[in-house]
């Protein structure tokens, strides 16, 4: 193996290096298909089939890992991904996106004894490309149509894995989404490098032959109220996420080029869909030739930095108040970026945007680490006059996100929120304060993973289940 292609495997990339053919590039393709299959095997092999299995109790899904891996080491591919996909709605999802570090495989008991993980985020991937390969993913088949209807609000990770769960019962599913196309974040969010925008639409095509109603371009309080849909289903799912960017509230923020961060990556999916994006197309929103300032330190923000590698930025900082012990975002993300180029400006906090009509620099201020506060973490401090310049053609704001205003928004006041904005539900049932109105993924737990947003949506499936047969038992009984 090529010293290139181990470096490759070690960082764990999605997709195949290039190596140099005259003037052209040319995927190692048929060498990573090769090696890969061997390595699946390998890796598989390594697990130790312990007694208490960390890694699957650290997944959110509880995902029987060992005994998945244990058949892929056999050559079961086809009971391994069967295995895999029974707890899983979206496996070939996860295996790319989910922080593994943070998760199965921080947790394995090999990686804990200090003998390198089994890599079990890329077995997960292997299995379930190599079933749609094969042919062994197919479309719901329903043996008892029931005629109650259920309507999910957004076509994102939640609510594509309760539209699933509750196909598979029988029910009629419509799921309305505000975008042209299904996905949520995993369409416009999530770099086409960390997932490949053809497994999102494959999967949503799945469902849809599976008869699943999709209706894009849907937006709840424009194109009909919350209570209009309450009275069209029987039931419904609210699984919006949260988009609404954190602000940053300082002098010279009105500033042109400086943009939050789903504005910044939603033109960069956008583009690698093939779409047309006017402000990627004059320039506005692509990095290349371009300094470019990241402010925050998660997984938003390394998506946003090494997006801008790719669109061949002439710099790219990324400004953290923390250390890099601290960082929230994956650290096998930030070893990622910072091999490809990114310079991360730890302990670093934004004073002031510069520039006449656009964005021309920052003056940031360096932070001290002082007392832990409530959580844990140790405070960030201003140290005083410790100021310095950065230059940047393009700003971008990776802060977090936040709830919208949902009642206001959907023509529903009388629907309860929580402090933070969040949708408020029954902790069992996760059914809002309107009877049979449910809510599942980042609309009640702020956001989050992908994994815990299809948690949710299979959590949620049951108790949308429970609600419409005790329904159905109540109008029996009347009868």
């Amino acid at each position: 193996m090529s010293e290139k292609m181990l470096k490759f495997v070690k960082i764990g990339q999605q997709t195949p290096p290039k190596r140099e053919v005259g003037n052209r590039k040319e995927d190692f393709n048929e060498i990573y298909k090769e090696f890969i299959n061997n390595k699946a095997s390998e890796q598989s092999s390594r697990c130790s089939q312990c007694g208490v299995p960390f890694c699957q109790v650290h997944c959110p899904l509880s995902n029987n890992i060992p005994d998945w891996l244990k058949l892929t080491a056999e050559g079961r591919l086809k009971e391994a991904y069967e295995l895999s996909q029974s707890t899983n709605n979206m496996p070939e999802v996860c295996g790319r996106i989910c922080p593994q570090d943070r998760l199965c495989e921080g947790n394995c008991v090999i990686e804990q004894s200090g003998h390198g993980t089994v890599t079990i985020g890329s077995v997960e991937k292997y299995i379930t490309d190599n079933a749609w390969e094969q042919g062994w993913v197919n479309p719901i088949k329903v043996k008892n149509e029931k005629s109650q209807s259920i309507g999910i609000i957004g076509a994102g990770p939640a609510g594509l894995a309760a539209a699933e769960q509750l196909r598979k019962l029988g029910y009629q599913i419509t799921v309305y989404d505000r975008y042209d196309r299904a996905g949520g974040l995993m369409i416009y969010g999530i770099p086409n490098f960390k997932l490949e925008k053809f497994v999102v639409e494959r999967r949503t095509k799945l469902l849809e032959e599976g008869g699943i109603k999709f209706v894009q371009n849907f937006e709840v309080g424009k194109d009909a109220t919350l209570e209009q849909l309450r009275k069209k289903h029987d039931s419904l799912l609210i699984a919006t996420g949260v988009y609404k960017a954190r602000e940053i509230d300082l002098p010279g923020k009105d500033l042109g080029n400086i943009f939050p961060a789903m504005e910044f990556l939603t033109a960069s999916n956008k583009k690698g869909l093939g779409d047309r994006v006017e402000l990627f197309d004059n320039g506005t929103l692509n990095a290349e030739g371009k300094n470019i300032v990241v402010i925050g330190g998660g997984d938003t923000a390394m998506d946003c930095v090494r997006t801008s590698i790719r669109q061949k930025a002439k710099s790219v900082k990324c400004l953290y108040r923390r250390d890099k012990e601290n960082m929230p975002g994956s650290a096998r993300e930030v070893a990622n970026a910072e091999e490809e180029g990114v310079e991360f400006v730890w302990l670093s906090s934004p004073k002031e945007f510069v520039g006449t009509n656009k964005v021309e620099g920052l003056m940031v201020d360096k932070i001290k680490l002082g007392e832990p506060d409530d959580s844990g973490r140790r405070k960030p401090e201003i140290q005083n006059d410790s100021h310095f310049n950065i230059k940047a053609d393009i700003v971008i704001k990776a802060l977090g996100f936040d709830p919208e205003n949902l009642p206001k928004l959907f023509g529903s006041e009388d629907l309860q929120v929580t402090k933070w904005g969040t949708l408020k539900t029954n902790f069992d049932t996760m059914e809002t304060n309107l009877p049979g109105v449910f809510a599942a993924g980042d609309i009640i737990r702020g956001a989050s993973l992908v994994v815990w947003a299809i948690k949710d949506g299979r959590d949620v499936a049951v108790s949308i289940k429970n609600f419409l047969e005790s329904k159905e038992h109540s109008k029996e009984k009347v009868a």
